[in-house]
């Protein structure tokens, strides 16, 4: 996967970007003032709104099209799995890393299932599409990896009670 000409600079997309995780995403992007010379919002619905705000600006949301891809750095997939199945493949063949939140690639074993505090490192091979884990399993990673490096676990028993919004705006509402 090419790298950025200017490391400190990316053209980033967010698929999805209307929905609640999307705008959260741009939300968390905007806060933590990363180097982003192009924004890039998609949607997935024709009937979605068509402007977003960030960093003080209004910005178009385009549908999503293999044609949007072209030039970017980093994707960030904010959709349904099935979206995700269908364009990832496209984004990484335009050498777009795609950092995919559903959890249509969680258990492929040719997928790195990431978090960046507990074993980012696995990102040095630069792969060109990074799954994460369910919310509560992050959460409960970076609390135990720590105690597991220094003493070890054998076991570990978990519930979890979901919060509704992490089925979109619409369940939400």
């Amino acid at each position: 996967m090419p790298r950025p000409a200017d490391p400190m600079s990316l053209s980033v997309i967010v698929l999805g970007a209307t929905g609640l995780v999307g705008r959260t995403m741009l939300r968390i992007l905007a806060e933590r003032q990363l180097p982003i010379r192009e924004l890039r919002p998609l949607g997935s619905d024709r009937n979605i709104p068509r402007a977003i705000e960030f960093r003080g600006a209004s910005i178009p949301v385009s549908p999503v099209s293999a044609e949007a891809f072209a030039g970017a750095d980093l994707a960030l997939f904010a959709c349904a799995n099935a979206v995700s199945r269908e364009w990832a493949p496209v984004a990484r063949a335009t050498g777009v890393m795609v950092v995919d939140n559903s959890s249509a690639f969680r258990y492929d074993d040719g997928v790195p299932l990431v978090v960046p505090e507990v074993n980012g490192a696995l990102l040095d091979a630069h792969p060109s599409l990074v799954a994460n884990p369910n919310c509560s399993t992050i959460a409960l990673v970076v609390a135990l990896a720590p105690l597991a490096r220094a003493a070890g676990i054998e076991r570990v028993v978990v519930s979890t009670y979901q919060a509704v919004s992490g089925a979109g705006s619409e369940a939400l509402d």
